[in-house]
């Protein structure tokens, strides 16, 4: 299978010929060898032996995972917009919580663990209600409608995506892979560089320029919006591939979370431009 962008389906564990064990089940590959030599469903649960993934079940996850996100989002959102000093807590924990478990799952294969993937949900939900508010209220005048703007856009972008990989648009190929990963880690080197120079206090605070709404600003948004965008390719062709090669049901979990984090990016970045343009 080719490598992804995202680093959560990079590192799920792959063996010859099919994906190896997710939590306690076996390979999907067997699974579906023994329903074809006849075995009952039930048997196989029985025996610890997990059906095949299917689309289906990554659709379903990937509902339920983007569900948990969005209640506890808008419950944020209210929460802060009542009391403004749950602001940069909420934005804290969130994002630094959400951080740690998917560092946890990817690097300790735990992406199939529905709740480490739920767990994460619900902090990026935290952090994704606060940072909207912020950007939203306090540094625009976009409100609520700009947030709008913002959820269509990303699910625009997810769906149109979704439909230019589905009809062969663009290839993925290893060329095209690496090329997504080389710009996502020259975005994450501008970032930190950006971030240093504000500590330092370079520009007056603004470091590199790369999020202080002036053009050079709004390109960088650009750029990452475009990224994200075609990680997705890479994130389709990953989860199509795990399916094909027989991963067991319990692998849609890591595949729900892989995509939560690229949406979650996306979000982020169409929020954040849009508030160059709306800003007071």
């Amino acid at each position: 299978m080719r490598e992804t962008s995202n680093p959560v389906f990079r590192s799920l564990p792959k063996q010859q010929g099919g994906y190896a064990t997710f939590g306690s089940g076996v390979a999907g590959a067997a699974a579906a060898a023994q329903v074809q030599q006849g075995y009952e469903p039930q048997l196989d649960q029985q025996r610890g032996v997990s059906r095949p993934l299917t689309i289906d079940d990554v659709v379903t996850k990937t509902g339920i995972t983007l569900a948990v996100l969005s209640v506890v989002g808008v419950i944020s959102y209210f929460l802060v917009s009542a009391n403004l000093a749950l602001a940069t807590p909420f934005a804290l924990i969130g994002a630094l919580g959400g951080l740690g478990l998917v560092l946890f799952a990817t690097f300790g294969r735990k992406q199939d663990n529905p709740a480490i993937v739920l767990s994460y949900a619900a902090l990026e939900g935290l952090f994704l209600g606060a940072i909207s508010f912020i950007f939203a209220n306090l540094m625009s005048s976009g409100g609520g409608a700009m947030i709008l703007q913002a959820v269509i856009g990303t699910l625009g972008v997810f769906f149109g995506m979704l439909v230019v990989y589905k009809t062969g648009a663009i290839r993925v190929t290893p060329k095209f892979t690496r090329m997504i990963v080389a710009g996502m880690i020259g975005v994450l080197v501008l970032m930190l560089a950006n971030f240093g120079a504000a500590i330092f206090g370079l520009n007056g605070g603004a470091g590199l320029g790369l999020r202080d709404g002036g053009m050079l600003a709004i390109g960088f948004s650009l750029l990452c919006i475009g990224l994200a965008a075609f990680s997705f390719l890479i994130d389709f062709d990953a989860a199509d591939q795990m399916i094909r090669a027989g991963a067991p049901e319990k692998a849609g979990w890591g595949i729900a979370l892989g995509l939560t984090v690229t949406l979650v990016w996306l979000y982020i970045e169409i929020l954040r431009l849009l508030s160059y343009f709306q800003s007071d």
